[in-house]
């Protein structure tokens, strides 16, 4: 039988309040089951939404998961030679992390380690400024986001990275570091720190003149999913 969590075990997970499981769950953007008047969540299911895997039947055709994102995602990432994702303010994954590095793969596979990857991709929405940029994530490699919005609303990120940046691979005491910080041990993240995106002057251009461009593209899909 496939465990249950309940909405404390999910806050403990997500770092979320109750009211925000709460509403995710009634409009289907997370996996969830009603028990009596409880909301459950199934365990398996929650993992494989943490890890930005295919929502399940919990939740209907088209919510949490606007037509079109995961395909935006997909051919952006492959047009860019780097590792996309679109996810809410909150850093949760409305698609698959597409054209994912192999550092990030190897890191993102286990629970604790994808619960790493969305608290940094919640702080990119708490940056400062509208115009994408990019920096060192906690993995090491550059990232940059850009706001999608519906109506004059911000809506959602697109998170484009798995780039070295321009000194690759660090040393060892980098690497420890990275690894603390992602929630690996060091030897996993040293077996795969250069297994990411290629770097340089002009890969770093095509993320930050693409990201805008896809950020309205990801508006448009977002405001049909809500209209």
């Amino acid at each position: 039988m496939t465990a249950l969590l309940t909405t404390r075990d999910l806050q403990d997970l997500i770092k979320v309040d109750k009211s925000t499981i709460y509403r995710m769950a009634e409009d289907g953007r997370l996996p969830a089951l009603k028990v009596g008047r409880q909301w459950r969540f199934p365990a398996s299911e929650i993992d494989a939404w943490l890890a930005g895997g295919a929502l399940t039947a919990a939740a209907p055709p088209g919510a949490g998961r606007p037509e079109g994102l995961q395909d935006l995602a997909d051919l952006l990432g492959q047009s860019l030679g780097a590792m996309v994702v679109v996810t809410d303010f909150g850093g949760r994954p409305l698609t698959s992390v597409a054209n994912p590095c192999g550092l990030f793969t190897a890191v993102s596979g286990t629970r604790s380690g994808m619960h790493h990857c969305i608290s940094a991709w919640r702080r990119y929405g708490e940056e400062p400024g509208l115009a994408p940029r990019l920096h060192a994530s906690a993995f090491g490699f550059l990232c940059a986001r850009a706001f999608a919005r519906v109506g004059d609303r911000l809506a959602a990120m697109v998170i484009a990275g798995g780039i070295a940046p321009p000194q690759w691979p660090p040393g060892v005491d980098a690497v420890r570091r990275i690894a603390e910080a992602v929630g690996a041990t060091p030897a996993v993240v040293a077996d795969h720190i250069t297994e990411v995106h290629p770097g340089g002057p002009e890969a770093e251009r095509r993320v930050l003149d693409a990201l805008p461009r896809a950020a309205r593209i990801a508006s448009t899909l977002l405001e049909r999913s809500s209209s």
